[in-house]
């Protein structure tokens, strides 16, 4: 009989357990976990861990958020217009934001981690083009260039040389490197209707993420990093108190997320109800960032509802991403 076994990496060593005779419940207590995370990208190569409230979590864990329906933008207490249904697939998110030292490894291959056409595709969306090539000139020449530009304002994460800032998240990324570095790393961008799912609870419908009960409207600084001083946080410093449902971390504050939607007004070009909706192709003017930042001044600005956008070209230090995969 072939033995199944589960590695899990543990700092710098590797644990080994059989997991032969295990039900399913207990291998689906494993995955939820984080244990049974999607194959690193080519960003985790050698990467300590060194994320979570104990800097000891691997910075590149993922999950299985299983599929359902919600209603987008919707908790019955801030947002409360519930017409807006979304069912979405199986997908699995990034634990934590991309961090300093995950995207340094794209920038130490760069030119040659551009993507090509049609990746970072979701598998989902039919319509989904992935990677345009009319996209090329929208990214930056060489290394040099991009190493400049991470260094957008006077307040950044990123350094030039590994240091004390590896395991804060990545800022300053304009929405066309947040799908570069995706795709790149064996992933995509989360629709907006992925993302929200996975900050609201599915159907529980949070008010925050960590939002238990789901109207609860508990929110302080103990829960996410806002507050508007623009002081960056290591990647998943208040788990669990500030986890989702599905321990992903920081989906309030630190950095916005990019997602691969263009921003519609009340979800104007999207269906609803709708299945894997996203307005990944239908044009507009601005993409659409979720989650909020340690820039939001009070929590309006980081619940699970809020809807963010800005022009795809725009470099600011509390925009960054969070990688979504297949299942």
């Amino acid at each position: 009989m072939r033995r199944r076994v589960l590695c899990l990496s543990l700092l710098a060593s590797v644990a080994c357990v059989d997991i032969l005779g295990m039900d399913e419940k207990t291998l689906g207590i494993l995955d939820a976990g984080g244990a049974d995370a999607s194959p690193s990208g080519p960003n985790c190569a050698g990467l300590l861990p060194t994320c979570g409230p104990d800097s000891k979590a691997d910075c590149c864990a993922s999950v299985v958020i299983p599929g359902g329906m919600f209603r987008r933008s919707y908790d019955g207490v801030n947002a409360v217009d519930p017409k807006y249904a979304a069912t979405v697939a199986d997908f699995r998110l990034d634990t934590y934001e991309v961090t300093v030292g995950r995207f340094r490894a794209f920038v130490a291959n760069y030119p040659d981690s551009k993507p090509t056409s049609g990746a970072g595709k979701n598998p989902n969306n039919p319509s989904d083009k992935g990677w345009e090539k009319s996209w090329d000139p929208l990214l930056l020449a060489d290394k040099t260039g991009l190493e400049s530009a991470l260094h957008c304002f006077s307040y950044v994460t990123w350094t030039d040389a590994a240091g004390k800032n590896e395991n804060l998240p990545v800022g300053c990324l304009t929405w066309f490197e947040a799908f570069a570095f995706c795709s790149w790393d064996g992933g995509r961008l989360p629709t907006e209707a992925e993302w929200n799912y996975a900050a609201a609870g599915g159907n529980e419908q949070r008010v925050y993420p960590w939002s238990l009960p789901p109207n609860d409207v508990t929110a302080d600084s103990t829960y996410a990093v806002y507050g508007g001083s623009v002081s960056f946080a290591r990647v998943g410093s208040l788990s669990p108190k500030g986890d989702g449902k599905w321990l992903n971390s920081d989906l309030s504050g630190n950095v916005y997320e990019w997602v691969d939607d263009w921003y519609a007004t009340n979800y104007a070009t999207a269906p609803a109800p709708c299945v894997n909706c996203t307005a990944s192709d239908d044009g507009g003017t601005n993409r659409v960032s979720r989650g909020g930042s340690a820039s939001e001044a009070d929590r309006n600005g980081i619940t699970a509802s809020f809807r963010y956008n800005n022009a795809p070209t725009i470099r600011i230090n509390t925009q960054g991403v969070r990688c979504a995969r297949n299942p």
